[in-house]
């Protein structure tokens, strides 16, 4: 467990009172809500709390003094569309055929895969487990697991969908790269007026005052999925860029600034502190799981120091990602776990925290990480399997195994974050040892897919 100064204890206590006191004795409470905020595109420093420099997230900052930091998180992938799959079926993205797109594309660019490409509806989910389990359920922001009229959060068991079906959409017109209008109320294509994560926002806070405690005995699982800070880069302010973008990925990744990236991340910030807020206004706080992340490393105006590589890439900077876990009365506040975790472990720990049963037929591949983040467990040593269309990598505890899609390395991350020292030729019998547990796990999963465009 990490030591803390004088201030920082101080500040977690500040932080915890305002949503009540916590308990001596950490305890499990049956039936939390749960809160589970993604991020989109954001990087491993992108908070201040994780380390960017030159603004400031408060509110993230906030949450978490009042629960646990985790510093070795990961993702299920680099790169979107995976890790969302990864989240909402609990098992590695490659067991999955729409887990293999490298995103999904936009649909009139899918032409008919339109139809075929997508997590199919009788695929048990995350969603569809809690709501037999007396949950009620609802996705606000991206899905982008496939598409209408096959595909869709309603499909997979959400019984509320606010947000948009594609991989990114102009900030304040909701058209995605084709020009297309993509923004959708259930199943309903819908125009709406405003900036996407104020209205992503507003639609949560909503949510969240719907159900006030003693309005109903059902809790509820609440995905908020924002598109911040995903391209294209337009700030709150930024309306006159929105109206000269152009069609197409290359306009959409062009343009933006890291005063531009500011405002979008202030603007998420602001954000969440207001659900935050609704939480605590609507009394119920106390009994929510709150779990927030990214879905992949992030992108060009991203922080993602110290690692090498970005999105898209198995280096740690592409897979690395900030992550933060509250439970008043069961996660003791003010902590930093070096507990390794990844996208599937989020859906396993809200399956036990929640008393709900996993599919049979479809193992998890995730933990339940809240023995060991909810106290001072020293961490436990993991193994994890990335892969894409030319990419290969392995974490067994410090150890990694990385294909690059050109040369091969071993790196030993606990004196070598960044990725520089290849131990292949010191350790050759350990570097054979992973290459063929990564062979060993490969077989499992289905085929290696190819290279597709990166949007």
């Amino acid at each position: 467990m990490s030591r803390f100064t004088r201030r920082e204890f101080i500040g977690a206590a500040v932080a915890a009172g305002a949503i009540g006191p916590t308990l001596a004795i950490p305890q499990r409470r049956t039936r939390p809500n749960i809160l589970f905020i993604l991020a989109d595109d954001l990087g491993y420093g992108d908070l201040s709390c994780f380390g960017r420099p030159e603004y400031q997230t408060p509110a993230l900052d906030r949450l978490a003094t009042q629960g646990v930091r985790l510093v070795n998180a990961y993702s299920a992938a680099p790169v979107c569309t995976p890790t969302r799959c990864a989240f909402i079926t609990g098992r590695y993205p490659a067991r999955t055929p729409v887990g293999l797109e490298e995103p999904l594309t936009e649909k009139s660019s899918l032409g008919e895969r339109a139809f075929t490409a997508g997590l199919p509806s009788d695929h048990p989910t995350i969603a569809s487990l809690l709501k037999r389990n007396g949950y009620d359920t609802a996705l606000i922001g991206k899905w982008h697991l496939g598409y209408l009229p096959n595909f869709g959060p309603i499909q997979s068991g959400f019984d509320e969908f606010f947000g948009i079906m594609s991989g990114a959409v102009d900030f304040f017109t909701h058209k995605d790269m084709t020009g297309n209008l993509d923004f959708y109320e259930g199943k309903v294509p819908v125009e709406r007026v405003g900036y996407i994560t104020k209205m992503l926002t507003e639609r949560a806070v909503e949510y969240i005052s719907r159900r006030r405690k003693g309005n109903t005995d059902r809790p509820f699982y609440l995905s908020l999925h924002f598109t911040a800070p995903h391209w294209p880069w337009e700030g709150p302010t930024d309306e006159l860029v929105s109206r000269s973008l152009g069609l197409g990925y290359d306009a959409f990744v062009s343009g933006g600034s890291l005063k531009t990236y500011a405002a979008m991340m202030k603007s998420l910030d602001d954000g969440i502190d207001k659900v935050l807020k609704a939480l605590t206004s609507s009394g119920l706080a106390r009994d929510t799981l709150v779990i927030f992340t990214s879905d992949n490393g992030g992108e060009r105006f991203s922080y993602n120091w110290p690692f090498t590589g970005q999105k898209f890439s198995l280096w740690e900077g592409g897979i690395r990602v900030p992550a933060i876990v509250r439970w008043p009365g069961v996660i003791q506040p003010g902590r930093i776990s070096q507990q390794a975790a990844i996208t599937m472990d989020w859906t396993a720990t809200i399956f036990a925290a929640t008393q709900t049963k996993p599919d049979a037929a479809y193992p998890l591949d995730g933990i339940d990480l809240l023995p060991i983040i909810s106290d001072s467990r020293p961490a436990s040593p993991r193994t994890f399997f990335w892969r894409n269309s030319d990419q290969s990598a392995v974490l067994k505890d410090r150890w990694k195994y990385l294909h690059d899609g050109e040369r091969e390395y071993l790196f030993d991350l606990s004196v070598d974050q960044r990725e520089q020292a290849n131990f292949r030729a010191n350790r050759p019998e350990l570097f054979e040892q992973l290459r063929n547990e990564f062979t060993q796990w490969e077989a499992t999963v289905l085929p290696r897919p190819t290279p597709r465009p990166r949007s």
